[in-house]
């Protein structure tokens, strides 16, 4: 037989090859079943281990990020209204100090009370008390919420003029008091103590701040390591959607070191609100993300 003439047994024998080929990929009865049921399976471990990982991280925002409270009472109006939730930040002081002009969330422990009950003589209960309260969700203490007027060394007093004075330097405290109160019907002039604060509701005839506190420790002062953190956005309802910045009184230079430090202080301000909610966005949207390339 020359190269240029067919082989006759070779075109024969290719249907035979292909129709083993063909046989042998077949896939056997109720294997794909199983593949698919392990898949199923194994995507339903990974999105528990999702959700699971998404509520341990909402619970570690809460406890050390932010965590938001309802007001419950009308001594902040009108900045705040009864019903309102607000964000506070828990971690803002570990990056700077506590500003006059900030809205704060304190407990009453060691200055207006009511303060929490001894630790529990179980061990196993005092654990369990100890996460939760660290988790924010179990506490035995009661919080307020007011605006910081003086800080530690401050000299406060009411009234000249007419306003609220800090270190000799009188308060417009037209932006955010409540309309037609005075700024104080009770004076008062203090020297606020070391290590504390001096506090004020913004509804002035309705607040129980530090005027009326003058036979607690610190003199109606709250401490300092009593604060939570500092209340930065009203998020409910819609309507009263908006942030809480340090009104433009406290900014004045004679309350600082200077103008340019005033300006530090404002600029660094919101650099530092802005950066743990950022954060936890993005924590609290990793499981999302990963879900989603999962799925892809």
């Amino acid at each position: 037989m020359t190269d240029d003439q067919e082989d006759p047994g070779a075109l024969a024998s290719a249907p035979a090859s292909d129709e083993a080929a063909a046989g042998s990929g077949a896939p056997e009865p109720g294997k794909g079943a199983r593949a698919a049921k392990a898949k199923k399976k194994s995507f339903g471990r990974e999105l528990l281990t999702i959700v699971v990982a998404a509520a341990i991280l909402t619970l570690l925002v809460k406890a050390f990020v932010i965590q938001v409270y309802r007001i419950p009472s009308a001594s902040m109006e009108n900045t705040l209204q009864i019903g309102d939730r607000v964000l506070v930040n828990k971690v803002v002081y570990h990056f700077r100090g506590i500003a006059r002009g900030d809205v704060v969330v304190f407990s009453g422990q060691d200055s207006w009370g009511p303060d929490a009950p001894p630790p529990s003589g179980n061990p196993v209960v005092r654990v369990v008390d100890d996460v939760l309260s660290g988790l924010g969700l179990h506490s035995d203490q009661t919080y307020y919420i007011k605006r910081v007027i003086g800080l530690p060394g401050d000299h406060v007093a009411c009234c000249t003029h007419g306003k609220v004075t800090v270190n000799g330097v009188p308060l417009d405290e037209s932006q955010y008091l409540y309309p037609g109160n005075p700024p104080s019907t009770l004076p008062f002039t203090e020297v606020v103590p070391p290590g504390h604060l001096w506090v004020m509701g913004d509804h002035r005839s309705d607040s129980d701040d530090s005027r009326f506190h003058p036979g607690d420790p610190g003199g109606g002062a709250i401490p300092e390591n009593q604060v939570v953190g500092r209340a930065f956005l009203i998020i409910w309802p819609p309507s009263q959607l908006r942030d809480l910045p340090i009104p433009t009184t406290f900014q004045q230079a004679a309350l600082h070191a200077g103008a340019a430090g005033a300006a530090v202080l404002q600029n660094g301000q919101a650099a530092l609100t802005a950066a743990p909610v950022a954060g936890a966005a993005g924590i609290l949207a990793t499981p999302l993300l990963l879900l989603r390339r999962r799925r892809r």
